[in-house]
């Protein structure tokens, strides 16, 4: 018995204290000190700010390739869900149905590419070619967003059909990117936290907004973490 606590705290550490950084810790401080000042100055309904702060540490832990991030996830997806579907942002609802069941799938890959030791849990992220990434994908990204901010606009009351459209499917690209571990999928989500913070300050939700400008500053963190 005391073998497998011994294992169980050994994982404990290696995947929330070992090999970070004094700035790391600083970051994830800023992240969520960050969130609780702006629910501070503009207050709204507690699930924004839980929502924001399950956000922060996730993609905090995805930086730093650790597979916690899929806890935390799994709570900013279901607070983030409720969220949007209150604004009517129906396309952020399809996708954040399609992330829940996305990170179900991620944990599987994750675990195939994570490497535990005494000193640290951490993934091996993959890389992907330029001329799939220029060819294939960034085409098929923005094809797709056009059709359905067409779809939205046209056949609902979508109250922001071309912003709900740009930062939904590029985002199903870059999940999808994320859970097969390529770093690529960085630069999908630092376009779609910039069309967020806009279709969010539209929204008057400023949890959400500060949450999706934090996250700018954590697509070239973890864009520099997954490249070392």
């Amino acid at each position: 018995m005391n073998i497998k606590k011994n294992d169980i705290v050994r994982y404990l550490r290696a995947e929330f204290v070992a090999g970070r950084s004094w700035f790391d810790w600083l970051f994830l401080c800023l992240g969520i000190t960050i969130q609780i000042i702006v629910f501070s100055l503009h207050p709204e309904r507690p699930l924004a700010v839980v929502s924001g702060i399950a956000g922060i540490i996730s993609v905090i832990l995805c930086s730093q390739g650790k597979i916690s991030t899929y806890l935390f996830g799994f709570v900013q997806i279901i607070t983030y869900l409720i969220l949007c579907y209150e604004q009517r942002l129906y396309a952020e609802v399809g996708m954040n149905m399609f992330y829940f069941f996305s990170q179900i799938y991620g944990i599987y890959v994750w675990r195939k590419n994570y490497s535990v030791s005494e000193q640290v849990a951490q993934l091996q992220p993959r890389r992907l070619k330029p001329t799939i990434m220029a060819f294939v994908v960034v085409p098929t990204a923005i094809i797709v967003s056009v059709v359905v901010g067409f779809l939205l606009k046209t056949y609902t009351d979508d109250t922001q059909p071309w912003l709900d459209s740009f930062t939904t499917i590029p985002a199903i690209i870059a999940q999808i990117l994320m859970v097969l571990a390529y770093k690529e999928h960085w630069y999908f989500w630092l376009l779609i936290d910039i069309l967020s913070i806009m279709m969010w300050i539209n929204a008057a939700n400023w949890c959400i907004t500060a949450q999706y400008a934090f996250w700018c500053v954590n697509c070239v963190y973890g864009w520099r973490k997954w490249s070392k």
